[in-house]
């Protein structure tokens, strides 16, 4: 299966509570920011995205040193995922978005072509993937005609992810191999020692 023109988004625009307010996509893996390893991630899919972009709302000038244009949030504070993704489908130049957290740091070779295999083109609004231990709604493939359902949504109260994603017609893609976790400086530390 041919995998069409695609845009990739890196959510690297979170408060990061669990990690003490610090800027998480700079936290250290292996000796480089996680926002390096996102990045590396996606640029070794086949085919890799056509633009990658970078949603962030601190540190402009080191996120926008890696020659990405570099989105903040048009939502005052932080409003979550949901306003990163609200910007990334604003600015995607192709129809369909991949997204990932920057907390992720590795994905399997084949997952954009999985994710693509997964969609039906005329009817699928997201393709999310999942493993043996949940679901992860910010690894996703995003159509860009669900960005006027999403602005309509963040006109309400809720911010989850979940709840905005049950309003679409998705589809899920199982991947065995368990995807990282690095959203506490502990996880971050017991990956680093692994090989990646």
């Amino acid at each position: 299966m041919s995998v069409p023109t695609y845009s990739a988004l890196v959510l690297a625009g979170g408060s990061a509570r669990r990690f003490g307010g610090a800027d998480k996509g700079l936290q250290q893996l292996a000796g480089r920011p996680l926002i390096e390893h996102a990045l590396a991630a996606l640029a070794a899919q086949t085919p890799p995205p056509a633009e990658v972009l970078i949603s962030a709302n601190r540190h402009l000038d080191i996120y926008g040193a890696y020659g990405h244009p570099v989105l903040s949030d048009s939502l005052p504070g932080f409003q979550g995922p949901l306003a990163g993704l609200a910007e990334g489908l604003s600015h995607a130049s192709h129809d369909w978005l991949v997204t990932m957290p920057c907390d992720v740091a590795r994905l399997p070779a084949d997952f954009v072509a999985r994710l693509f295999a997964e969609r039906q083109a005329d009817k699928t609004d997201a393709v999310i993937a999942c493993d043996a231990h949940s679901l992860h709604p910010t690894l996703a493939l995003l159509n860009r005609r669900v960005l006027p359902q999403l602005i309509e949504f963040l006109q309400g109260d809720s911010r989850r992810l979940r709840d905005w994603l049950a309003g679409l017609h998705t589809r899920e893609v199982f991947f065995v191999e368990p995807f990282p976790n690095l959203n506490t400086p502990e996880a971050l530390a017991a990956l680093d020692t692994d090989r990646l």
